[in-house]
């Protein structure tokens, strides 16, 4: 259950910050005629095209599934936009550096904690579920199900908005109605309250997910 969680997670984690490879199955830039039901239909036809038939090559070589993942997701994904959401009272006191420091790191951190649980999907793993007509000009949601290896589905959606250039981004992901902005900006709140902006983002860059554990270790410890 524990390994069919991972798969959910990863799909929705699935990230950002690598050089490309398997550049023949990369998604499409964002075009702005797609509606965001299209884009995670887009996102899932491309993801099992990268994985499908290459899951040993990608298990024995963790780059280029990191690749993978930034040709299939980060089109798509607003990272910037997310990075502020995730900082959230400390991007006002943040400087555009470390605001973009902060983006870069955390992302890459993401997607390499995330990754491997990726090598288990399939096509068919994802439902992308029919619209229920609340695209408004700026925001919506699409709502999707992963299927487990047990039958069973977890809800997964995405929070959508659009960016200057008018194309739609994902910006946040909800799983079974748990927000991970939400969930990490408590993480990143607590931890610049301990150590300060610039500890964190160094941590970030030279430990990776290791610093994302020991922030969530630290928050569940909290009193």
């Amino acid at each position: 259950m524990l390994r069919s969680l991972a798969l959910a997670t990863a799909i929705a984690f699935g990230g950002v910050v690598a050089a490309p490879v398997f550049a023949q199955n990369a998604a499409p830039a964002a075009d702005a005629q797609q509606t965001p039901t299209q884009v995670v239909q887009v996102i899932t036809d491309q993801l099992s095209k990268a994985i499908e038939g290459h899951q040993q090559e990608l298990k024995n070589n963790h780059e280029k599934l990191i690749g993978v993942i930034d040709g299939v997701f980060l089109p798509h994904f607003d990272i910037d936009y997310a990075s502020i959401l995730v900082l959230g009272q400390h991007a006002r006191d943040a400087t555009p550096e470390q605001r973009s420091r902060f983006a870069k790191a955390f992302y890459n951190s993401i997607t390499h904690r995330y990754a491997e649980g990726l090598l288990d999907y399939t096509r068919g793993r994802i439902k992308v579920l029919p619209s229920s007509g609340d695209v408004n000009d700026k925001r919506t949601i699409v709502r999707t199900q992963v299927v487990l290896d047990d039958g069973k589905t977890v809800a997964v959606d995405y929070a959508f908005r659009k960016d200057r250039e008018g194309n739609w981004k994902a910006y946040d992901v909800i799983i079974e109605g748990i927000s991970y902005i939400t969930n990490y900006r408590n993480q990143v709140d607590a931890e610049i309250r301990k150590v300060g902006i610039d500890q964190l983002i160094t941590n970030l860059e030279t430990q990776g997910d290791k610093a994302l554990e020991t922030m969530e270790k630290g928050t569940k410890d909290a009193p």
